[in-house]
């Protein structure tokens, strides 16, 4: 018996270094990652390693992990304007490495690749490219601007070996000066166009006056003429006209009107 438990613990521990070793020569590569191996003999391979369960052999090769996906990296920069501005820029940038070049990345640059290589060259190119606009044409030009950060970085970034799938200005502000000048400018301006109105509206006034003018001087000439041409007669037909409409106004009311007897209290026509 002592034999045969002897027996059963040696074939469990050579099965257990058995498995240890199986596991050690294995290694998984996940979805949307690729694997670098790096060999003690003869240094990084040239193979990249695709998805899936692999091979190495233990101790000697190690497996480096990359992951390909798009990343997005937010990178602020302070730079200034062709005027002299300080800008306060934040770019968003969506990155991923060329999986064909993983070596030369890992031995030229190390796995920190998007640490070491971004921050760099995105300032590098937002002060170049910012240099070329004035404040104003910042904002104005604003997809221009991003355009050629976005086609300068990238073509930069390709040196590196990574692939940018996406550039874009996500913040973009002024100094302090630069606002309050901005606010003063628009409070001048609104100031002004406030004053405009004020003077347009006394013109319009003005005109208005000058047409009730002309229109009430026309009026009295054209009465002035009548009473040349009729004399007295059209005054008299004008206050038997009103004579006539008051007469008539009291004979509807329901209060009851007493009116002196020979007596023209109204109009004072003449007997």
């Amino acid at each position: 018996a002592a034999k045969v438990f002897e027996s059963i613990g040696k074939f469990g521990l050579a099965l257990a270094v058995a498995g240890g070793v199986v596991n050690s020569a294995l290694y998984n590569v996940d979805a949307g990652h690729r694997a670098v191996i790096f060999d003690r003999f003869r240094g990084v391979q040239d193979i990249v390693v695709g998805e899936g369960t692999h091979f190495l052999i233990p101790w000697v090769q190690k497996p480096i992990i990359f992951d390909c996906r798009s990343r997005p990296r937010n990178v602020p920069v302070i730079t200034g304007s062709k005027d002299l501005q300080n800008v306060n820029i934040t770019l968003r940038i969506l990155f991923r490495p060329v999986a064909s070049q993983l070596p030369r990345i890992f031995t030229s640059i190390g796995e920190d690749y998007d640490e070491r290589v971004l921050p760099s060259i995105t300032t590098e190119i937002l002060k170049s490219v910012v240099a070329r606009f004035d404040a104003g044409e910042l904002i104005t030009q604003r997809e221009l601007v991003s355009r050629q950060v976005s086609d300068d970085l990238t073509e930069r970034a390709a040196t590196f070996g990574l692939i940018l799938d996406d550039v874009s200005l996500t913040h973009l502000t002024f100094g302090k000066e630069f606002t309050e000048a901005v606010e003063a400018k628009q409070v001048a301006q609104q100031e002004a166009e406030r004053a405009r109105f004020v003077v347009e509206k006394a013109e319009q006034q003005k005109k208005a006056a000058i047409i009730s003018a002309e229109g009430d001087s026309k009026a009295a000439e054209l009465i002035a003429n009548s009473l040349a041409t009729a004399g007295d007669g059209l005054i008299e037909l004008r206050k038997l006209e009103a004579a006539e409409d008051i007469a008539y106004q009291l004979s509807r009311s329901r209060n009851i009107t007493y009116l002196p007897a020979g007596q023209s209290v109204l109009l004072q026509l003449p007997q």
